[in-house]
């Protein structure tokens, strides 16, 4: 099997000078690119810039090489197009189905998955016409990334900057491994909570564990991937912001449990992935609490937090929605995992041993996904990508099973 084909789409926004970064990073993990800019973005980086970067000539015209008909066999061979940045022009003109140039027409003979990274300012986003182009194309299958927030063009901020290009890598990675597959997510809204929250005792210290918020973040890109709309609830994470997912941050229980509840309101399925601490302290000291010779510490007095994932379980915020929750074990770890579903009542329990060097902070994790319905299905160790597809598919089905 050759390398992936990959046509990178570039259109002419000034946020094209970071497609080089994308463009680095498909080359260097193996796939062939071709660049397709269009005529507007070559004033933002030059044709000699992408053919250099990607080993293969850059064109914005119908009429080079018309022997090969490159309008027509470029969309058709390759296995992935992947246009960023997407200006509002280029996202109106692949809805409306016009192609005046290389990179439109490429997009209508394409019969591979596409993705759309898009940029451009606040307004622009948000104005009616881009959001019913953005919402035909998602219908059409394409997996139209949300921008995300931070500084635009000149001293304007908002909603409207493109995601990390390295983000971008990792959903069009997701995408490619899925292939036909499709987003079969596409039209749904997922929650889900990764990290773990921090208690505080005093203005320096607090109660917190080992969460690195890597599975949950995993859980964001991969349903990014598979069409979904994502808000991500993310306690203390110190992770890359992933691509095409509206980012909540919290720092304690009590803040999670109000941004997972506010955020679920509409969803389709709640994924708590986030390690929420049991207990906070009963007290908080306004100051940093001083040490005193010969002294012992006083005991520190805890009380609940609320359980979260019960109360979402026990109260869904829509008819069919799915609620997925984590727990974390040192010891009888299925023994506990399923006394912990029965608990919680949630429809999907994801098991996994834990430890001080076991799972938190890892790139991989293996666990067992336990069923409402007696159902069990390990998944060996590997990726936490690959645990996030499992847990996906499991939840798809489950959308189409109270759908029929």
């Amino acid at each position: 099997m050759g390398k992936p084909k990959v046509v990178l789409g570039v259109s002419g926004g000034i946020a094209a000078y970071k497609a080089c970064e994308l463009l680095r990073r498909l080359t260097e993990s193996g796939h062939e690119v071709r660049v397709v800019p269009t005529a507007a973005s070559l004033n933002f980086v030059g044709e000699a810039t992408w053919a250099a970067l990607s080993g293969n000539p850059a064109s914005t015209e119908v009429w080079e090489s018309v022997h090969e008909v490159p309008h027509v066999r470029i969309g058709q061979s390759a296995d992935l197009v992947v246009v960023a940045p997407a200006t509002a022009d280029m996202l109106a003109k692949a809805a409306h189905g016009l192609a005046d140039d290389l990179l439109t027409n490429t997009l209508l003979t394409a019969r591979c998955p596409v993705v759309f990274a898009p940029a451009m300012h606040t307004e622009m986003w948000e104005h009616p016409a881009t959001q019913e182009n953005v919402a035909t194309l998602r219908r059409r299958g394409a997996v139209v990334i949300e921008p995300a927030v931070g500084r635009l063009t000149g001293k304007d901020t908002g909603k409207g900057r493109l995601p990390d290009p390295g983000e971008i890598f990792e959903v069009c990675r997701s995408v490619l491994a899925r292939g036909a597959a499709g987003p079969d997510l596409a039209g749904r809204h997922v929650v889900i909570s990764a990290g773990g929250t921090r208690e505080p005792l005093d203005p320096v210290r607090f109660l917190g564990n080992r969460s690195s918020g890597k599975q949950g973040y995993a859980l964001a890109r991969t349903a990014v991937a598979r069409g979904a709309r994502v808000t991500l609830v993310s306690a203390n994470a110190a992770l890359a912001d992933p691509a095409g997912a509206d980012l909540v941050r919290v720092g304690t229980a009590l803040q999670l449990r109000e941004a997972v509840l506010k955020a679920a309101a509409d969803a389709d399925a709640v994924v708590m992935a986030a390690a929420v601490a049991d207990f906070r302290p009963a007290e908080y000291a306004g100051g940093k609490i001083k040490k005193k010779d010969g002294q012992e510490p006083a005991p520190v007095a805890l009380v609940r937090n609320p359980d979260v994932l019960a109360e979402i379980s026990a109260d869904r915020a829509r008819e069919g929605q799915i609620v997925v929750g984590f727990a974390a074990e040192t010891d009888d770890v299925l023994a506990n995992g399923r006394s912990k579903l029965l608990r919680k009542g949630c429809d999907l329990l994801v098991v996994n041993e834990v430890g001080e060097t076991k799972t938190f902070g890892s790139e991989e994790n293996e666990a067992v996904v336990l069923g409402s319905d007696g159902s069990e299905l390990a998944v060996p160790y590997g990726p936490k990508e690959a645990l996030a597809e499992v847990i996906w598919d499991r939840v798809a089905l489950l959308m189409e099973a109270r759908r029929a």
